[in-house]
């Protein structure tokens, strides 16, 4: 089953569906300003577009371009920042 998630006043959408390793989504974000809380630890896939993360507990923000992707931990949260449209894909683990 997909299932159609918007967030953000509509900034951010996605499509989650289940695979054989876990639950994953594809989606993209406008430009702007983010904070997602995680629930499962998280891989996230950058496939168009940069973002720039702060990860919970850090002080510096790093920048993640097309083909690049980082580690949430579960539990926790991280900010985003975008500043064109940028595509992504997420793994629960």
């Amino acid at each position: 089953m997909i299932k159609a998630n918007e967030y953000f006043e509509g900034n951010v959408k996605s499509l989650g569906f289940a695979t054989a390793e876990g639950d994953s989504s594809v989606g993209v974000m406008e430009a702007g300003e983010y904070t997602f809380g995680t629930g499962k630890p998280e891989i996230m896939h950058v496939i168009e577009g940069e973002m720039s993360i702060l990860l919970k507990g850090e002080t510096e923000w790093k920048t993640y371009k097309a083909g690049e992707h980082f580690n949430v931990e579960g539990n926790s949260s991280f900010d985003v920042k975008t500043s064109g449209q940028t595509a992504y894909l997420c793994q629960y683990r």
